[in-house]
């Protein structure tokens, strides 16, 4: 069983971090100097739990929604090339501004507001939208910040109180405001008051249900990866709003309730914390890297 969960961690691990991505964890774990949270704090439960499977799938499908996010998604990086190192770099940046350096976290969000400065654009009807405008940047946050969250409360192995809950926000946004993001939520209430402002913009447009339906239905794994990785993707449309479902067309088969997705896709959370735990040897190497 030992050999088992050693290929299916090493192999989960690859896809989402990428193949430099061992490098890249010991950096971020080993480095030393002070860094803006504890491992064991909020931010720290949640961005390390295996529940960010679900959802960062969640969380790209909640932004899709918004026109003028997913305009700069498809005119500037699109979604049909390199999916996955794209996933690996967002992992990658979440990563270093949760557990790295302070140094290192500031010189990732640095690089991202450089690489924003050329994603920009005009909206069908005329509109210009550009990528580190504070309001856009506002709706990507929230949205997956939400994601992240309610993925931790179904999914996660240890289930927040409703005061750290607050506090997971609150730490969040101290990444947010680097970033660009000028009022971004402090609290679980002001967050769903946040995401409340954004509805009246809020569609499913081609550009949305095309990347969406690329994501579920031809994603670039090996055949043997398919069903976990399809279950995590219906236990994040279990997640999704119901209006929602219907912009995306997400409508999942007849036989198929959210509480099967939901039940479906955490046994597969539970299958990536087994193969990810302490016990196999990727995971060793990584406490190695970071001193414990």
């Amino acid at each position: 069983m030992e050999s088992v969960r050693d290929r299916v961690g090493e192999e989960l691990f690859r896809l989402v971090a990428g193949p430099d991505g061992q490098r890249r964890r010991e950096f971020v774990h080993g480095s030393p100097g002070p860094r803006w949270f504890d491992p064991d704090s909020p931010i720290g439960r949640v961005h390390g739990d295996a529940s960010m499977f679900v959802g960062g799938i969640r969380a790209i499908m909640l932004q899709s929604l918004h026109p003028a996010a997913m305009q700069g998604v498809a005119e500037h990086s699109g979604y049909r090339g390199d999916m996955w190192g794209r996933l690996a770099q967002i992992a990658n940046f979440i990563a270093i501004t949760t557990f790295g350096t302070e140094r290192h976290a500031e010189q990732a969000i640095a690089a991202v507001r450089r690489a924003h400065e050329s994603v920009t654009g005009t909206m069908p009807d005329g509109t210009p939208y550009e990528a580190n405008d504070p309001h856009l940047l506002g709706w990507v946050h929230a949205a997956e910040v939400e994601s992240f969250l309610l993925a931790h409360e179904v999914h996660g192995h240890r289930p927040l109180t409703a005061a750290e809950q607050d506090a997971y926000v609150e730490q969040t946004a101290r990444v947010a405001r680097r970033l660009g993001v000028t009022e971004p939520p402090t609290s679980r209430a002001s967050l769903d008051a946040t995401l409340a402002t954004y509805r009246p913009e809020l569609a499913g447009t081609d550009h949305a249900r095309d990347a969406i339906r690329f994501l579920i239905r031809e994603p670039d794994l090996p055949l043997a990866a398919r069903p976990p990785y399809l279950s995590l993707v219906g236990a994040a449309v279990a997640l999704m709003p119901a209006w929602t479902r219907a912009e995306l067309a997400l409508a999942p088969p007849r036989r198929i309730t959210d509480r099967t997705a939901t039940a479906v896709g955490g046994g597969a959370t539970r299958l990536v914390r087994w193969a990810m735990s302490p016990g196999h040897a990727h995971a060793r190497r990584l406490q190695q890297a970071a001193g414990s």
